[in-house]
């Protein structure tokens, strides 16, 4: 069973957020992982050695064939692990009480679903219907979604690892796409000596924003940091100690910043709500030509006005004679290094569910399930999935308090 090692040395870890200790166990999980069925996710919620930790607690893993075979997982290793192998995803979901899965279940899936099954994903709230959440609530599905698990400490440690990824995987890509035969400036990102670096302009100085310009500053580049919070700039600053420059997402400075830039990183967020376009389409025009653009939030809208969403399989657009790439599922294209993440998170939280004697006990002693927890039972639980679609909501904590 393979765990990712070090660079350089042969000692295997265990790289999980927290110590996945084998403690004594109060029940048996069983616990399914189908293969994804959209045709671009190319990642698997649980690595082999994750489904080995819990094979190990004695949890029966279910795993359908070929589940790991886009991000290079074997079934054989499955096997290794101690996880059982089926050929069709109905095997799983009807001998599985947990499933787990990175996209949530389309159409077809949720005809799979069993009553009163604990559901694990993330959630895409840009895709979500009404429909879907009634239909879970009908089965009496207890829905905990990656976008909304939250530890003590405030952090979305999901969220968090992919956009890690999204904002390193942005500078491999414009670094790519600079070059003349993708159609870009034929511009290095760091130069050599004697020709000066490209500039990155990256509009938001949150995680992804961080990410980015460490990978960029690693690359060599000249690397300008916008954001309309002047604290996220000054600890941006702090952490990176000072080597990148850094200035308010005023108009003026941010006109400034994208008319020299030769690649610019569109990292601007805003929680629950559209992103704000921080790039107009005027400006976009006065870039330089074979310029790159970057914009890693379009499924929040996008922050730069030319914007809009493409795919894994044609990622890139031309627009006011400036390379675009607007992948919103960025982490899937490091299906490996973004598996093995998610397994990082997500093994803990299982193995915290299968000590507890019931779901309802799990969620009672865990804060950071009953966070990401969006209906329970027939009930929705999230206020702000209720305000979207117009639908009544409970309180988790008292439901899960009255033992409903």
């Amino acid at each position: 069973m393979e765990i990712p090692s070090v660079q350089g040395f042969g000692t295997e870890l265990m790289p999980l957020e927290r110590p996945a200790t084998v403690a004594e166990r109060k029940r048996t999980l069983r616990i399914g992982v189908p293969k994804e069925v959209s045709g671009e996710e190319r990642r698997v919620a649980l690595a082999p050695y994750g489904a080995g930790i819990l094979a190990a607690a004695g949890h029966k893993v279910c795993v359908e064939r070929g589940a790991g075979e886009t991000a290079h997982f074997t079934d054989a290793e499955y096997a290794d692990a101690g996880a059982e192998l089926v050929d069709e995803a109905g095997e799983v979901y009807s001998r599985s009480e947990l499933i787990v899965k990175v996209f949530p279940p389309d159409t077809e899936e949720l005809g799979l679903m069993q009553e009163k099954q604990v559901l694990i994903s993330a959630l895409h709230l840009g895709n979500m219907t009404p429909d879907f959440l009634r239909r879970l609530m009908e089965l009496r599905v207890t829905g905990i979604g990656f976008e909304f698990i939250t530890e003590a400490d405030g952090t979305l440690p999901i969220v968090r690892m992919m956009h890690e990824i999204s904002g390193s995987m942005a500078i491999q890509v414009a670094a790519r796409l600079l070059e003349s035969s993708e159609g870009g400036r034929g511009v290095m990102l760091g130069g050599i000596s004697g020709v000066p670096p490209a500039t990155v302009v990256i509009l938001g100085a949150g995680v992804v924003g961080e990410w980015a310009a460490r990978t960029a500053l690693g690359y060599g580049a000249h690397v300008i940091v916008l954001d309309t919070d002047l604290a996220a700039l000054r600890s941006l600053e702090h952490y990176l100690d000072r080597r990148i420059t850094t200035a308010m997402a005023n108009a003026q400075y941010v006109r400034q910043a994208v008319q020299r830039a030769d690649v610019v990183i569109g990292a601007m967020m805003s929680g629950g709500q559209r992103s704000p376009i921080l790039v107009t389409r005027e400006t976009v025009a006065s870039m330089h030509p074979g310029s790159v653009i970057v914009d890693l939030v379009t499924d929040q809208g996008g922050c730069i006005e030319t914007s809009h969403p493409t795919t894994h399989s044609e990622p890139t657009f031309v627009a006011e004679e400036v390379v675009h790439y607007c992948v919103p599922n960025m982490p899937s294209n490091a299906a490996r290094t973004a598996t093995y993440a998610l397994t990082n998170v997500l093994t803990p939280y299982l193995l915290d569910i299968g000590e507890a004697s019931s779901m309802n006990e799990a969620l009672w002693q865990s804060t950071s399930l009953r966070s990401g927890t969006y209906v329970y039972r027939r009930h929705l639980t999230k206020k702000s999935l209720a305000l979207i679609f117009g639908m009544p909501h409970r309180d988790i904590d008292l439901l899960i308090a009255s033992g409903i």
